[in-house]
């Protein structure tokens, strides 16, 4: 029978790439996604995966939405937390609601996603966790306190988690992308991406979210029943840890 994996942040970007990935994979897939209807309705459109609305920051709504999600597809199996936001600024102009903002979607919402779902997998003996973080959670980036701290946050929370799950059959690891061809990046002027982000990049040229998703499919697979508690650097070699 086919497992069954949820990815939040699912309908877009990164995230809809995961999604799409392990549903070729042969995994029933569910989709999370925060607020933009238009672009979840068109997901589901065109992948036929399932969407569910919750805010990843609220353990209240990730209890109600992972019980839906279990209620329609089945006890989740793969975990995939991928939701994320920015609210850069220098820190000495940095917003108290722009710092809670980031670290309860993209560092709060671990635990949110993580509690409803880390019972079952123990008692099934199988579970696979896969966070998504970041090269600047590595390395650290000048206006990102708030996103650098939730997502180095997220490696030790990774880190810790997979210790306590590893004789139970689960695992748990995380990803650090770096700079990917999304929406977001696109957004960036051709000419500072050119001029000042590629050139950066050893490989010379910015990921794709296909690649981000191999890496899950992998690492959600038996083949990696093995490898817990790993960070996977994906950034062609921007960054080397």
């Amino acid at each position: 029978m086919a497992r069954v994996a949820l990815v939040s942040g699912g309908t877009r970007g990164i995230g809809a790439a995961i999604a799409k990935g392990l549903k070729a994979a042969g995994y029933k897939v569910a989709a999370n996604y925060a607020g933009n209807d238009e672009a979840a309705a068109k997901f589901k459109s065109e992948t036929g995966i399932n969407v569910y609305k919750w805010d990843v920051s609220s353990f209240d709504a990730c209890s109600e939405g992972i019980k839906k999600v279990e209620a329609d597809l089945g006890p989740v199996e793969v975990l995939v937390n991928n939701a994320g936001i920015t609210r850069d600024a220098m820190l000495h102009r940095m917003t108290a609601e722009q710092w809670n903002a980031v670290i309860t979607t993209n560092l709060n919402s671990l635990f949110n996603m993580c509690r409803p779902v880390i019972e079952g997998m123990r008692a099934r003996k199988f579970g696979r966790i896969i966070n998504i973080s970041s090269i600047n959670g590595q390395k650290g980036q000048m206006g990102q306190t708030n996103y650098s701290a939730a997502k180095a946050g997220d490696i030790g929370f990774t880190k810790a988690l997979s210790q306590e799950s590893a004789k139970a059959g689960i695992t748990v690891n995380a990803i650090c992308p770096g700079y990917i061809n999304t929406e977001m990046v696109q957004a960036v002027p051709k000419d500072v991406l050119d001029k000042n982000i590629i050139p950066t990049i050893p490989v010379g040229r910015l990921g794709e979210p296909e690649e981000i998703a191999r890496c899950v499919v992998f690492l959600a697979s038996d083949d990696a029943g093995f490898i817990t508690g790993s960070t996977m650097t994906v950034n062609g070699a921007q960054y080397i840890t």
